[in-house]
């Protein structure tokens, strides 16, 4: 993304689309593993994968919400 040109406001709806997906699989993931784990028959490895999805998902969040909050200058 190029930071020296405001931007364009197709650019702030799509990429506030992705992040309400991206918001929607983070919680649906989180729903997931907790139902693993409160049944008690979770595998770990299928645990382990779901936390780093749900983690790599968070940091996607994060990337585009900066994106789309402009800069504050101190």
């Amino acid at each position: 993304m190029n930071k020296e040109r405001p931007m364009e406001s197709e650019e702030i709806r799509e990429l506030r689309a992705v992040l309400g997906k991206l918001k929607q699989e983070h919680r649906d993931l989180d729903s997931a593993i907790n139902a693993l784990e409160e049944s008690g028959r979770a595998d770990a490895l299928q645990l382990k994968r779901l936390k780093k999805k749900k983690l790599f998902l968070k940091d996607e969040i994060i990337r585009i919400e900066d994106e789309l909050l402009p800069d504050i200058i101190a």
